[in-house]
């Protein structure tokens, strides 16, 4: 078990919501802007069961590879919006109707944003890669 800096953290994040189908994932680095969190993951589903799978493989894979559990979780994925608070980094998984409603980018426009780099196979992120191609 190693422990992650607060950016790798939201790589992570980003990562496993990849692995799981999500899209347009955003991280933006909020340090020295909210006092609550360093960053934060967004990534859009394409419905409120794909959100609940991104937020599951999320908890369960960073639970066995850092024995890390969110400090605290909000929405059942029925609302468009689920998120995990990691404290050092914060995940929002929305619907895409969700994500235009809310629209954190513009909330948080002044955040200096991470490049993410999607998957080179550009179906389902590298799981679906590694076992197809």
């Amino acid at each position: 078990m190693s422990e992650l800096s607060s950016e790798a953290l939201a790589r992570r994040l980003a990562e496993l919501a990849e692995e799981k189908g999500a899209t347009e994932i955003v991280l933006l680095d909020m340090r020295g802007l909210a006092a609550y969190t360093d960053f934060l993951t967004i990534c859009t589903a394409r419905n409120e069961r794909q959100a609940r799978a991104i937020v599951d493989e999320v908890k369960t894979r960073l639970k066995r590879e850092h024995d890390l559990l969110p400090g605290g979780a909000d929405g059942e994925g029925a609302a468009g919006w689920i998120v995990l608070d990691y404290m050092a980094a914060v995940l929002h998984v929305f619907t895409d109707e969700e994500r235009r409603r809310y629209q954190l980018e513009d909330l948080w426009r002044e955040a200096p944003r991470e490049d993410f780099e999607p998957s080179q196979d550009g179906v389902r992120g590298g799981l679906y890669g590694a076992a197809h191609g």
